[in-house]
């Protein structure tokens, strides 16, 4: 088992209460893509919103039904789900980008990200060799 230090989002972590809020989401999900050429040196994509997302979204007016169904169908496939609804999307992990000392400094003491998980691009680096498109992943406050 390896342990990685993490800055997640801004805006705390819990239930996402819309696009935008800078929360990282809580619950399990699955990696389902990786972007090597990403801006943060490296992105793993994760399913979300998975089905609490979506019914937490539903129950509370956030998206329609058709968005909750277009939700449900996608994760029954095995798809990444609809990125476009007022739940928000392009959620993951990645790394910090080009290295600066400042950069360093801000993710060793803040939590900076827009709601994903953020960790050293060597740490994320070090991750990628232990996962794959379809690995679990359980978020947790």
């Amino acid at each position: 088992t390896r342990e990685f230090p993490i800055a997640s989002g801004r805006g705390g972590s819990g239930d996402k209460f819309r696009r935008g809020d800078n929360r990282t989401p809580v619950g399990v999900y699955r990696i389902v893509d990786f972007n090597e050429r990403s801006r943060f040196e490296l992105f793993m994509r994760l399913n979300y919103p998975n089905v609490k997302d979506a019914f937490y979204g539903l129950k509370n007016g956030l998206i329609s039904r058709p968005e909750f169904d277009a939700i449900v169908a996608a994760l029954k496939q095995g798809a990444t789900p609809p990125q476009n609804t007022p739940l928000g999307g392009a959620i993951g992990i990645h790394g910090i980008g080009d290295v600066t000392h400042e950069k360093l400094r801000i993710h060793d003491a803040l939590d900076w990200t827009e709601g994903c998980i953020a960790l050293t691009n060597a740490d994320i680096m070090a991750l990628r060799n232990y996962v794959s498109v379809g690995t679990r992943v359980e978020i947790r406050e």
